[in-house]
């Protein structure tokens, strides 16, 4: 049985307490200005940086993101889940949770309905593991040292050999073919009708920070290929923004000021279950950004652990820079040829991997150990090879006293000339490079266009603006893909004439997108009416002329191959929605 409570009760036990009495209950808050501020309970830091708004009742943090309202801080802080911090706050509120129950699942939109259904797979999958199906599965497991609690905690399952198990259980919970190809739990067949995809195999459920399943890998019994299977790029499912084990390891991470970093489902279960806590896997991709900044919420330190195989990859080693332009600190531990850290702790034990961490090398000295050994120092091409590749790193290092003392050491390891690598490192620095250019991409990745956080700043700070912005701009209009959920939302709520408050906006987002809310909310206000309507038309008018910008170039592009192409009757229509286009803008319509 499922219960849900009203957005309405939420609604008004957030309007009944305090956020400040609440945080103020755990921390010491001092006065600053209309808001107060704190040291940040989720992060180490000498000088305060967590701020509590008394008049939109949320908290953020400008050193590490941590964002929210009442709710979600007695869920971080005190370790509550959802319904935990809801029937703490009705009770100090006075209200009265009502106890709605439906016996079916009903999803209220596409992320809660693939989340449910990566759930009931999930059941599925245990289900069959600990059945008289699954003793194949049991005695893998038992072979590759996996406890039943480690089992039971991860949601590790087993799927069946058969094409169609999966599909029949889920069809008899009244989840449709449409959902379940949407979670990527089935295939589409060319001749038609559907497949299970994970068929006898071990499968491992995929968790993201909040504990929901995004997705699964599934892996062979055998040495049979490929080896691993795992979930599509789903609505809710990204391999690159997450790390297997993170739910599970994440406070433990803030509290240890370090994170282990493995390759493989394994290599994080067994030391895991052995007293390793602070510890995560990559999902089989080269390391993202989106991963790095995830784990530097919680920690600057990360080690890294790489098998015999793996470790003298200059390309993975590469990767590694962006942990460097993240300004985080990187070691590397390389273990003894044939031993992977799953196995490395069923040999010698989780004491022996632990002492292997503290004695990991720095990325920078890992590297040139490497290089050193794959190529020949003593000849030109050599050396010249060695000390660009070396630079390559160390000229993203932030600091420069820190970015000094590595090229005085590489001179001395390589001798040549200190000079001689600071013109090199120079020439590497304004030249265009593959990581460079990956930084500037992820940089234009992840900035916020001003405007559109401006504008989203004005709604929040005056409703009425919500209205008059709605007939001017619609939420497509805005291009980072979370603002514009966010002034969706902000629609939809203010069409059932609801008020739009930060505390509230909290409930309908993810910490992602809830952390521009929160950020947005202590950003200076336009001080004066007439200022505030200035910046207003001034913010719709920007927006509407990149849209417009936008469209322009989508449909140049567009009318450009129908010309090519001599499709006249296309050309003709493109040519008249380019017409259209700018008839709209000139009226003030919405583009």
């Amino acid at each position: 049985m499922q219960k849900k409570i009203p957005d309405d009760t939420l609604d008004d036990i957030l309007s009944r307490v305090d956020i400040v009495e609440i945080i103020a209950g755990c921390l010491p808050l001092k006065r600053s200005g209309r808001n107060f501020k704190a040291c940040c309970p989720f992060h180490h830091e000498k000088t305060p940086s967590f701020m509590v708004s008394p008049d939109r009742q949320i908290y953020h943090c400008f050193g590490c993101g941590e964002s929210g309202n009442a709710f979600k801080f007695l869920m971080r802080y005190e370790r509550m889940d959802f319904p935990g911090a809801v029937k703490f706050l009705a009770k100090k509120a006075g209200v009265i949770l009502p106890e709605i129950e439906t016996s079916e699942y009903k999803p209220s939109g596409l992320s809660t309905q693939l989340y449910k259904v990566n759930e009931l797979a999930a059941d599925f999958y245990s289900g069959i593991l600990n059945s008289n199906e699954g003793s194949k599965g049991r005695d893998y497991l038992i072979k590759r040292g996996i406890k039943q609690a480690t089992a039971v905690e991860l949601k590790i399952g087993f799927a069946p050999n058969k094409w169609d198990s999966l599909i029949n259980y889920l069809r008899s919970k009244s989840v449709s073919l449409d959902s379940m190809e949407k979670a990527g739990l089935v295939i589409n067949k060319e001749s038609g009708g559907y497949y299970d995809r994970f068929r006898n195999r071990i499968v491992f459920a995929i968790f993201d920070a909040k504990g929901r399943i995004l997705g699964f890998g599934g892996r062979v019994l055998d040495e049979s290929l490929p080896k691993y299977l795992n979930s599509p790029e789903t609505a809710i499912y990204s391999k690159g923004k997450n790390l297997y084990g993170f739910n599970l390891s994440k406070e433990h991470i803030r509290e240890n000021d370090f994170v282990v970093m493995v390759e493989g489902y394994l290599d994080f279960l067994v030391p895991y279950q052995e007293g390793l806590k602070s510890i995560v896997a990559s999902l089989g991709t080269a390391l993202t950004i989106e991963q790095a900044r995830l784990l530097r919420r919680y920690t600057h330190n990360v080690i890294m652990i790489y098998d015999s195989d793996t470790a003298g990859e200059l390309a993975t080693l590469r990767s590694l820079d962006i942990f460097i332009e993240e300004e985080m600190n990187v070691r590397i531990v390389s273990l003894p040829k044939g031993l992977d850290p799953d196995l490395f702790v069923r040999k010698l034990g989780v004491d022996a991997l632990k002492e292997k961490i503290s004695s990991a090398q720095s990325v920078l000295n890992y590297k040139l150990g490497v290089l050193k050994n794959r190529y020949n120092i003593k000849e030109i091409e050599g050396l010249t090879k060695v000390s660009n590749l070396m630079l390559e790193t160390i000229v993203k290092l932030k600091n420069a006293i820190t970015k000094s003392e590595y090229i005085r050491k590489l001179a001395q390891e390589l001798n040549v000339k200190e000079e001689a690598l600071l013109e090199e490192a120079k020439k590497i620095k304004s030249g265009k490079t593959l990581s460079e250019h990956r930084e500037t991409t992820a940089r234009k990745i992840y900035s916020v266009s001003p405007t559109e956080k401006l504008l989203m700043s004005l709604m929040l700070e005056e409703n009425g603006l919500i209205n008059r912005i709605k007939t001017y701009l619609v939420p497509a209009d805005f291009q980072d893909e979370r603002i514009s959920r966010i002034v969706s939302i902000m629609f939809d709520l203010a069409e059932q004439g609801k008020k739009v408050e930060p505390q509230i906006l909290m409930n309908h987002l993810g910490d992602d997108i809830s952390e521009l809310v929160c950020e947005s909310v202590f950003l200076p206000q336009a001080s004066s009416e007439g200022h505030k309507e200035k910046v207003l038309e001034d913010c719709i008018q920007r927006m509407k002329s990149e849209r417009l910008k936008l469209e322009r170039h989508r449909l140049h592009e567009q009318i450009k191959l129908a010309q090519n192409s001599g499709d006249s009757e296309l050309l003709a229509r493109l040519t008249e929605e380019f017409h259209c286009l700018i008839k709209k803008k000139e009226s003030g319509q919405k583009i």
